[in-house]
């Protein structure tokens, strides 16, 4: 029985949100640790953070349609 309460608190704990800056959790963009000029000095700015993610994930999804289409011809 303590085996399978250890087991689901594992499984419980690890389906939290974490992230690895503070900076990067959207609830605190707007914190002042993450705005400019304080967040220079740490580099943990949010656009420093989270805008290259996303920069990346829209040049996929752009070139996934293209890459489709010349397969279709």
């Amino acid at each position: 029985m303590k085996h399978i309460l250890g087991i689901v608190l594992l499984v419980l704990v690890g389906c939290q949100d974490h992230y690895r800056y503070p900076c990067q959790n959207p609830d605190n963009f707007y914190a002042k640790e993450c705005q400019k000029p304080k967040c220079l000095f740490t580099q943990m700015c949010p656009e420093y953070l989270v805008a290259p993610i996303l920069e990346k994930q829209a040049n996929v999804q752009a070139q996934q349609p293209a890459s489709e289409a010349s397969t279709n011809r």
